[in-house]
Formats: structure tokens, C-alpha cells, sequence
């Protein structure tokens, strides 16, 4: 029996042979996926460094959402180390790079990429309040480019001077250290004076731009006859910890901040979010933004875990005793 083919049949069938031989044979060609490029993570930051608690915090969010660094992402961290100076720079650097999603830490970072681009999506790991920053449109449906988390800093501004006012009950006039350079500092301030009246409290306020100024800090809290110390938080404030506990306890002031970091360098007292769990969560963000998702789409989320540490050890150093209930409350006394 005869089988005929014709001739673009036989021309077809020997076209795809060659195909398949090349494919087959030719060094470098396989049928297997070829393995695509690490996404780039830009993480701008001005109080962590990148071998901070925090940072950590934000790498162990990303193993948990499945990424191994250097595999799956590549993770451009940019540390300004508390000066804002050098936050415009980074901007602009991360921006060139392309980078597929940008992690933040202060407003001012915020407000700077807000103005400089609509399209690379930004998650922010600590800010104070963006929807009273005007960041977000809204916290169940932000908008634009920019989601994640807050830290809800006026809602906590009454309770730690609640805490402070606890811990020493005769205590009238508080000095309130602040930053004019950071951007929600004069909403907290206005939050203070609203639940000072409440406690027979009286405030005085004693600014700080630079870290040069806290030669001078002892003086100002002199001055204004402070009985105690509130810290408003702040990135520049975050990266010395150290000097201005060590400042507090000189001046024999009962001071209470919204990070544990400050009572461990010696600070009376720490109420807050914990940031280290905000940057863990922050992650969570970027797994969704790098596998599509819109931040518009993503709503900002609230702390749901804090901390209220007491160093009773310098409580004793300033002749101080804490309350029971106080360090009933407490998740960690350092003693």
C-alpha cells in the first residue's frame, strides 16, 4: 500500500522537526521556565537601620509570605539615620531605580513621594495619622498609590499622659519635647492640650529641630519648671534614644516616650504600637501590591499590638515609686 503526502503537508512536518531538534539540541534552549528577575523592594527609612529589630521584623514577613531575599526580592534599603536632609536624595534615587514598591516610615518621606510619584505603590510601616495628614482619602479606601498602616498616635497621646500623671500624682507642669520640622507634630500637640485640662495639667512646650539643640535641652526644661518629660515620637528623636533618656534622667524628670527603645536607654516609661510588629505586618502589603494588588484597594490598617514597658530601676534613680497598678499593666519592667 502507497501512502502519498503532499508537498506543503511534507514541508510542514519537516519545518516542525527542525523546530523541535533546535529546541532540543541547541545549548541553553529548554522547555523549562526561564527563571524570572528578584522584584526590587525600596525601603526609605529615617529612625531603622537595616540591622534594626524592625528590619528584621519586615524580613521575617517577607519569609512568611514565601519570598527569600536575593531569590524573590531585592531589597534596596535606604537609612537616613534621622536626618530629613538626606530623605530627598533617596527619593529620588529609588524612584530611577524603578524599584516595584516603596516602604516608608515618617510623613515627610510620605508627602515627599506623594509629590513625586502617582504610580510606584508606597505601603507605609509607621506613620502617625494619615488619614488627619491628608495621605489617604480615606482608611477603608485610600486612593492613589499609598496604603498600610497607622500607628493611631492621636489616640494614644491622652493614655500616656494618663500613664505619667498615674505614676506621679502630684505632677502639674509637663514639658512636651517636639520637632517643628515633622509634620503631624502640631496635631499632637493639639491633642495634648485637649486631654490636659482633664488631668490638672499644664504644658510646656520645648522644641528640638536638630540634634545639635539638645546641648540646650536641660536649660529649656529648666526654664519652662517641668516636673516631667513628654516625648513626642518622632524619627529624628528615635535615633538618640540614648541622649535624650540620659538628658531626662539629669535633669531628675519622670519622662514617658511611645517606644520601648527609650526604656531600655533609661527612660521611665515606653506606651505604644510596637513597630516591629507594624513592620512584620507591612510586608504582608508588599506580597499583596507585588502580586497585583492596587493599594487604592487595600485598606490602612491599626496597630493591634502594644506595649507599655516601666524601668523601675530608674524610677528608683529618681526617687520615684511606680504604682502597682501600673506595673500590673505592664509587658516587660526592667529592673
Amino acid at each position: 500500500m502507497t501512502i502519498r503526502i503532499g508537498r506543503r503537508t511534507f514541508a510542514r512536518s519537516l519545518a516542525g522537526l527542525v523546530v523541535l531538534l533546535t529546541a532540543v539540541c541547541l545549548p541553553g534552549v529548554s522547555n523549562a521556565q526561564q527563571p524570572t528577575a528578584p522584584r526590587r523592594v525600596g525601603v526609605l527609612v529615617v529612625s531603622f537601620s537595616p540591622e534594626s529589630t524592625e528590619a528584621q521584623a519586615f524580613r521575617q514577613g517577607l519569609r512568611d509570605a514565601g519570598y527569600a531575599e536575593g531569590r524573590d526580592v531585592v531589597i534596596e534599603w535606604r537609612f537616613a539615620n534621622g536626618d530629613y536632609d538626606q530623605v530627598p536624595e533617596f527619593v529620588a534615587d529609588l524612584i530611577q531605580r524603578k524599584v516595584d514598591v516603596i516602604v516608608v516610615d515618617a510623613t515627610f518621606t510620605i508627602e515627599l513621594l506623594k509629590r513625586s510619584t502617582s504610580t510606584i505603590p508606597i505601603v507605609m510601616a509607621v506613620v502617625a495619622d494619615p488619614l488627619g495628614s491628608g495621605l489617604v482619602a480615606s482608611l477603608r479606601h485610600p486612593g492613589g498609590n499609598i496604603t498600610g498602616l497607622s500607628m493611631m498616635l492621636p489616640e494614644l497621646s491622652a493614655t500616656r499622659l494618663q500613664l505619667l500623671k498615674e505614676t506621679v500624682p502630684r505632677l502639674s507642669r509637663v514639658g512636651v519635647l517636639w520637632n517643628p520640622a515633622t509634620p503631624y507634630h502640631p496635631m499632637m500637640i493639639q491633642q495634648l492640650k485637649a486631654a490636659a485640662p482633664s488631668l490638672s495639667i499644664q504644658l510646656r512646650f520645648v522644641s528640638v529641630r536638630t540634634p545639635k539643640e539638645f546641648d540646650s535641652l536641660l536649660s529649656a526644661l529648666s526654664r519652662v519648671h517641668a516636673q516631667a518629660l513628654y516625648v513626642i515620637d518622632d524619627p529624628m528623636f528615635d535615633t538618640h534614644t540614648a541622649t535624650i533618656s540620659k538628658l531626662a534622667l539629669k535633669a531628675r524628670l519622670p519622662a514617658i516616650y511611645g517606644e520601648k527603645i527609650f526604656a531600655d536607654h533609661g527612660g521611665l516609661m515606653s506606651y505604644g504600637a510596637s513597630y516591629a510588629d507594624l513592620f512584620r505586618r507591612s510586608a504582608g502589603y508588599v506580597d499583596k501590591i507585588l502580586k497585583g494588588a492596587k493599594p487604592r484597594d487595600l485598606p490602612v490598617e491599626q496597630p493591634t499590638k502594644f506595649e507599655l514597658v516601666v524601668n523601675v530601676k530608674t524610677g528608683k534613680a529618681l526617687g520615684l515609686q511606680v504604682p502597682q497598678s501600673i506595673l500590673l499593666r505592664a509587658d516587660e519592667v526592667i529592673r
